[in-house]
């Protein structure tokens, strides 16, 4: 280590033993190189120029803000005006589905008079025809006979197989489900801001009800008398998701669900499978087979009578053919009367229809319990009521049937035999 050289000057009188001289000292500090050290450049400006660029920075956020927000508002807009627009074709066909219930009824009603009214004049004039045939000519009373028989056949082949009565059941159960899908529309616009989700939801909705009830007879109708019976079904076969409801409040943030409500869902749904839904398949299949017969028995009986009619008088077979053509006319009115103005036809609808409605019931729980997440599924409370409404119970008898129901299966007894639905 080099040691710095120090020169200094005493005075003698501090020194007596040194000569007197002088002393210096230097001191060597390290040298610093330029630009050893680098210090970053702050930007030089004015305050206004500061200023100038952070309102031009504002301004540009402000405007893509509201570019933004003006095309969620287009869209939102768009959307509801989607929405409205379905409403409109909704309650426009609930319309039109009400008109044709009213023709087609009035059609059951003239035909059936028509026909009875035909057959009985055919009756009449056969018995006429026996009495008198000893007497007056009575080829144009037998011709008359059968050309009316024949006519009656006609029509009741006609009707029995387009069945008037379940075509005016069908398009009134149509217009009811519009009315209900409308007023949904109504109830979505005014508890949130419909999502395009909403309206391809109810576009497929409209769709499944247009095909599940067509408008027109000719081509298109319904299968009257199908080979299997099945609930009628109107909404889409993916139609599963929970229906969004408004955002409710809800301890622990649970939507309103918990493992109470749970269980008791899924007994509901054995309840309703096991019992609601399989006797009205069941009655709907008894109905069935009593409409075929009846069907089938009125032509039948008819046209006997149409054949048989131009044989009374006859020597060899006009006793037979006169009791035929008396006893088959008036048998045929009473069977007609039976199937038409009883409306055979609308019970096998009526039926197929309230099965239909538990299998929907039954969708809807089902979907709601398969969903995991608690945010996505209806309102635990709210969907419990509706169910309750919906099955004609209150929330206590509706709670009080699936803690009964689950006792009595967990005991291993008999299953209980009471019905879920109270409303039909």
């Amino acid at each position: 280590m080099q040691m710095a050289a120090m020169q200094t000057s005493l005075p003698a009188s501090m020194s007596p033993s040194l000569p007197r001289s002088r002393f210096t000292a230097v001191l060597h500090a390290p040298q610093i190189r330029k630009n050893q050290f680098s210090f970053p450049k702050l930007p030089i400006g004015n305050d206004n120029d500061i200023n100038s660029r952070s309102e031009t920075q504002i301004q540009t956020t402000v405007q893509t803000q509201r570019k933004a927000d003006a095309r969620t508002d287009a869209d939102t807009i768009a959307t509801v005006a989607k929405l409205y627009a379905i409403a409109e074709a909704v309650a426009d066909r609930a319309e039109m589905h009400t008109n044709i219930e009213e023709q087609r009824n009035n059609w059951n009603t003239l035909l059936v008079n028509s026909i009875n009214a035909i057959t009985l004049t055919a009756a009449t004039i056969a018995g006429l025809s026996t009495v008198l045939s000893e007497t007056v000519p009575f080829m144009a009373l037998n011709m008359s006979s059968t050309i009316l028989y024949s006519a009656a056949t006609g029509l009741l082949l006609l009707v029995n197989k387009i069945q008037p009565s379940q075509l005016a059941e069908e398009q009134r159960n149509a217009a009811r489900l519009f009315r209900q899908l409308h007023a949904q529309i109504q109830t979505t616009l005014a508890l949130r801001t419909p999502t395009p989700m909403d309206v391809k939801d109810v576009m497929e909705r409209v769709l499944a009800l247009d095909k599940a009830y067509p408008l027109p007879l000719l081509p298109g109708m319904l299968e009257k008398f199908p080979a299997v019976v099945e609930p009628s079904r109107w909404w889409p076969l993916h139609h599963t998701r929970p229906e969004q409801q408004q955002s409710l409040p809800a301890e622990n943030g649970k939507n309103g669900w918990n493992g109470k409500l749970e269980e008791e869902m899924r007994v509901i749904l054995s309840v309703l499978r096991r019992k609601d839904t399989a006797e009205y398949v069941r009655l709907s299949k008894l109905v069935l087979k009593v409409n075929r017969v009846l069907a089938v028995s009125g032509p039948l009986l008819t046209g006997l009578a149409a054949i048989s009619t131009p044989f009374i008088g006859s020597p060899s077979h006009g006793s037979w053919a006169a009791l035929v053509g008396v006893a088959g006319g008036a048998l045929a009115s009473i069977v007609n009367t039976m199937e038409h103005g009883g409306q055979v036809g609308m019970v096998f609808e009526m039926y197929r229809n309230c099965a239909g409605s538990y299998r929907l019931l039954e969708e809807s729980i089902e979907s709601n319990l398969r969903e995991r997440e608690l945010h996505k599924r209806e309102n635990g409370e709210v969907f419990e009521m509706k169910l309750a409404l919906q099955l004609g119970r209150s929330l206590s008898e509706l709670r009080n049937l699936a803690s009964s129901s689950s006792s009595s299966e967990n005991a291993g007894g008999e299953k209980m035999e009471e019905f879920a639905g109270k409303l039909f």
